[in-house]
């Protein structure tokens, strides 16, 4: 099994990244394959809302400038996901979000590519904004009918210069937990592979008529 990170902060060493490696190792030490994929500060282009991925149905994006269909193979392949970026304005980084609209619109639109999978979300924050943008993350993971593992508190960590966050105990905690947890649910979703429900076809409700 593998679990596939996006690491949507340009800090490439920074709280984010020290977030994802607790639960990496974590995860390595339960047999699980663990990968991170740096999205933050690229240059990546967002969504054109064009549905050619929709139309082409070739599990691509027509945008081939930055490193988004090559990601997506990786996250295709992957049993798990984990989303972590950090706190912009009470928000999702930029780039990340670019790249997450984008990402999971493609796997949508070729049939739920991620329908499944465990996926779950992590958040480094300075001070405020953390569970607003720990919802948003999420939000892709419930649209996608992933399998959210949780821990004892929001999937959180706090600190501004990179390092900071080995401070904040709880946070190191809920990150642990989390690990662990997903770990079981891989696990626990693998054994029970032969029951999985059925893909229910998208129905669409447009309330301007």
């Amino acid at each position: 099994m593998k679990v596939i990170a996006i690491n949507g902060s340009p800090r490439k060493n920074g709280n984010t990244a020290y977030a994802l490696n607790i639960i990496g190792h974590v995860l390595r030490d339960e047999g699980i394959d663990f990968e991170i994929l740096e999205v933050g500060g690229k240059n990546i282009r967002g969504c054109l809302a064009c549905n050619k991925c929709s139309a082409n149905k070739n599990g691509k994006c027509i945008t081939t400038t930055d490193l988004l269909n090559d990601s997506l193979v990786k996250m295709k392949e992957a049993d798990g996901i984990i989303l972590a970026s950090p706190v912009y304005y009470s928000g999702i980084a930029g780039a990340m979000k670019c790249f997450l609209d984008r990402a999971f619109y493609v796997a949508s639109a070729n049939g739920g590519w991620f329908r499944h999978k465990v996926g779950a979300s992590v958040v480094a924050v300075r001070r405020s904004g953390g569970s607003m943008t720990f919802n948003a993350l999420n939000h892709y993971l419930s649209l996608s009918e992933m399998l959210i593992p949780t821990s004892n508190y929001w999937n959180v960590i706090h600190g501004r210069a990179p390092g900071e966050a080995a401070k904040d105990e709880e946070g190191v905690q809920v990150m642990k937990i989390l690990g662990k947890n997903m770990a079981w649910m891989l696990k626990m979703k693998e054994q029970a592979k032969d029951m999985e429900p059925e893909q229910t076809e998208k129905v669409f409700t447009n309330f301007i008529r």
